[in-house]
């Protein structure tokens, strides 16, 4: 099976709107509360470069992902969906959350950062997994 590259930028592109979802209008005034950021902070942020890392940033960990899938042969959505889920119950989120408990930073802030990416691949192995490439 080869990398279907069009399933790996909208799985890629479909994280960096779940970002601006996650961040933006779900946990956006929580986050920057945890944070200790203001909103003066926030607005003096640079408006391009960071988005457009992230996006690149969200293709290397789509295409990554789909070679994952690929070696599981994780071709439906649940497949790809669970391949998701174990990268951030065995990865992750333990990394992180080790992390997260020697710098004793709130566990709100912990499940805010740290459950995006686990909705994020799991989103992105639902499409990987779903999308059927053309033979």
């Amino acid at each position: 099976m080869k990398t279907n590259y069009p399933a790996v930028i909208v799985a890629a592109i479909a994280y960096w709107i779940l970002g601006a979802l996650w961040y933006g209008v779900l946990f956006g005034k929580p986050w920057m509360a945890l944070e200790h950021m203001s909103e003066e902070q926030a607005k003096s942020m640079n408006p391009v470069l960071p988005y457009v890392i992230t996006l690149l940033l969200n293709v290397l960990i789509a295409y990554s992902l789909a070679q994952i899938c690929i070696w599981r042969n994780a071709n439906t959505m649940g497949r790809g969906a669970s391949v998701g889920v174990l990268l951030w119950i065995g990865f992750v989120g333990p990394v992180t959350f080790t992390t997260y408990m020697y710098e004793m930073r709130p566990k709100e802030l912990f499940a805010i950062n740290q459950f995006y990416p686990l909705a994020g691949f799991v989103l992105m192995g639902v499409i990987l997994g779903a999308w059927k490439k053309n033979a």
